[in-house]
């Protein structure tokens, strides 16, 4: 709640016209002796304020983060180092105990540079505070420019918003762009939506004798709607909800059950037993200052249009913030702007150019069809929370082949509904199957066969990600190896926790860091080690892309010590192996103690996060990558 006041206290600021408070300077240095290079950033403090430290308890202020927009372009060499140590001291604000810097901190991260790369961009993070205030989360972007010579200089841009936050990949940025597009135009023809545009377009025809200002009014209403969405996902990027909301909504029992039965409720609501209506008390004072016109008429017709289709746009929202929050930086506020974008053009654009709402479709059954269809979807990607808690707590109770099959019925029950076959009450007659549904249902029992072939060991590359992972893989090592290849060797002993956790595609390997360390210096091979999680979408989409490359497997088998580390699993551990964190709190879960080791080693909790350490020591990292060549040439590190 704090932070929250102090967001809001910061907008209310700006729009007063007050001074923008600059008390934390930052100044960005390098040097590089050919691809090793070591990145400084230095934070100069006004007397009085203090900056936090890069790892803080949560629900504690914004921790200081370096957010670079390409990670693929550097291997970092060690974790980074800070100068001085932070003071740790009790902070009334918080009511907690937090570290921070004063008067000045510098930073020092060692990388190694990709082939041929000469910049490398991002930005800092950060929260500071004095004694009587607390600024809202700032950014400030960085450029570092290295030279063949061996020099390098670094300078601060003004502000922007990057293109990819750390731990993903550009291209993986785009698509969740595009997904959040498409979402907010499905979300259009919903039928709480789609009746709602003649509506809208008749209340920006009145007065349309000045169409200039019919027009402003017309845009100021689209870029309402577009706000609107947007400060939602504001809250989740600037931290508003806690630093852990990510882990937090994927992982725990609670918000996953709750999003299923949401999930569930909704499916039930589009198959026509009952109608999600909100309290007319709400849309009532709303649609009434929407009738004061101009301005504020339009953004409270915005804010109406908002709050009318919720009824309808909840699982848009709802399963597009869970993959933005995941995703971590500012994934949530770029996915709700472009949802909210998508959203609004047609309702501006109709607004604008009325007389092109005579050639839209009437309202009809074509839209029952479509609630119905959004039923079927509800329900099958509802149970991918069901199946997060069934991983994360380990109940074994929802295998991959149970998840399949529900799946198959459903999909199947969808192409006999295209076909005619069920009907459901508000539906309307059909007295002929046209082509648009027959090659609907064409697709719908494609899918259902594609996913029956699952059932048979396939391993369903393209949909991985939402599936529950194999316990008996379908392709193990000795089937993608080379003729002659090697059987992999045994481990060192029994490794802890393989009773209910395992390694995909026949691997061996442990799931104690400790263990498989030791375990790597007595074979005298390279470690590799790899956090990630049962909820972890690209975790499992890495396995079953890039890590079922034959070399890889190959490399992975015969030539290392395999370590996987689950940053989100709530297995109790013995009390012997219980760890403290910075803050002294006891660890208690195999989760929170492998997340806790991978902050204070490589200060990061994103994953998939991937190490290879060679006998020597020297580390090599790697983040989430869908390029096979790319992971190929990381693994070949640690055995060349």
């Amino acid at each position: 709640m704090r932070r929250l006041i102090f967001v809001l206290t910061f907008f209310l600021a700006l729009g007063a016209g007050a001074q923008v408070i600059e008390p934390i300077k930052w100044n960005f240095s390098s040097s590089n002796d050919g691809q090793n290079a070591e990145l400084v950033f230095m934070a100069v403090m006004e007397k009085g304020w203090h900056l936090y430290d890069t790892y803080l308890p949560e629900g504690g202020p914004i921790a200081t983060s370096f957010v670079f927009e390409d990670t693929t372009l550097f291997t970092r060499e060690g974790a980074l180092l800070a100068f001085p140590e932070p003071v740790e001291t009790f902070d009334p604000t918080f009511q907690m105990n937090l570290r921070y810097f004063s008067d000045t901190a510098v930073f020092r991260q060692k990388v190694v540079l990709g082939e041929g790369v000469t910049q490398i961009k991002g930005y800092v993070e950060f929260m500071g505070c004095d004694d009587e205030q607390c600024l809202p989360p700032a950014e400030v972007p960085f450029i570092f420019t290295f030279s063949q010579a061996g020099t390098a200089a670094a300078a601060a841009e003004g502000a922007g918003v990057p293109l990819a936050a750390d731990g993903g990949s550009g291209n993986s940025l785009w698509v969740f762009i595009l997904i959040s597009l498409l979402a907010g135009l499905a979300a259009i023809l919903t039928p709480c939506v789609f009746p709602m545009i003649p509506m809208t377009v008749s209340f920006f025809m009145r007065g349309s004798e000045n169409r200039g200002k019919a027009i402003r009014s017309a845009l100021f209403f689209g870029l309402s709607i577009v706000a609107i969405f947007t400060l939602l996902g504001a809250l989740f990027s600037f931290g508003i909800f806690g630093p852990n909301v990510g882990s937090l909504l994927s992982t725990h029992w609670i918000p996953n059950l709750l999003f299923f039965i949401l999930f569930f409720i909704f499916a039930l609501s589009f198959f026509g037993l009952f109608e999600i209506v909100l309290p007319s008390s709400l849309v009532n004072k709303t649609d009434a200052k929407a009738d004061q016109g101009g301005i504020v008429g339009a953004f409270f017709m915005a804010l109406t249009t908002v709050i009318v289709s919720f009824s309808c746009t909840g699982p848009f929202i709802g399963a597009l913030i869970i993959e933005a929050v995941q995703g971590g930086g500012m994934r949530p506020l770029l996915g709700m702007f472009f949802f909210g974008l998508a959203f609004a053009t047609p309702f501006t654009l109709l607004a604008i150019f009325p007389s092109a709402l005579s050639k839209l479709p009437k309202s009809g059954g074509w839209m029952n069809v479509v609630k119905v269809v959004f039923a079927f979807i509800l329900l099958a990607f509802g149970l991918k929370f069901l199946s997060n808690i069934d991983q994360v707590y380990g109940f074994g109770l929802l295998s991959r082949d149970l998840y399949l099959a529900i799946w198959i019925v459903l999909f199947f029950l969808l192409g006999l509904y295209f076909l005619g076959k069920i009907k459901f009450s508000h539906d309307s007659d059909l007295p002929y199957l046209g082509v648009g549904r027959l090659f609907l249902a064409i697709a719908a029992f494609t899918f259902v066969v594609y996913l029956f072939t699952g059932l048979l060991g396939s391993p369903l590359k393209p949909i991985s990600a939402l599936l529950p992972p194999a316990t008996v893989t379908a392709a193990p090592v000795a089937t993608m190896t080379s003729p002659g290849a090697t059987v992999p060797q045994p481990l060192c002993g029994p490794a802890k926790y393989a009773d209910k956790l395992h390694l995909p595609h026949g691997l061996n390997g442990y799931f104690d860091y400790e263990q498989g360390l030791a375990c790597a210096k007595e074979q005298g091979k390279p470690l590799f080690l790899v956090f990630k999680g049962h909820a972890c979408a690209n975790c499992k989409k890495m396995e079953n892309s890039v890590w079922t490359d034959s070399e890889v497997l190959r490399m992975l088998s015969e030539k290392y010590v395999v370590v996987a580390l689950y940053t989100d699993d709530r297995t109790t551990l013995p009390e012997s192996e219980w760890k403290s964190d910075a803050e002294g709190k006891t660890l208690r879960t195999m989760g929170k103690v492998n997340l806790d080791l991978q902050i204070r080693k490589y200060n990061t909790n994103s994953i998939p996060f991937h190490v290879v350490i060679e006998p020597d020591g020297t580390e090599h990292q790697l983040a989430v990558t869908f390029d096979a060549d790319e992971f190929r040439d990381f693994i070949r590190k640690g055995v060349e």
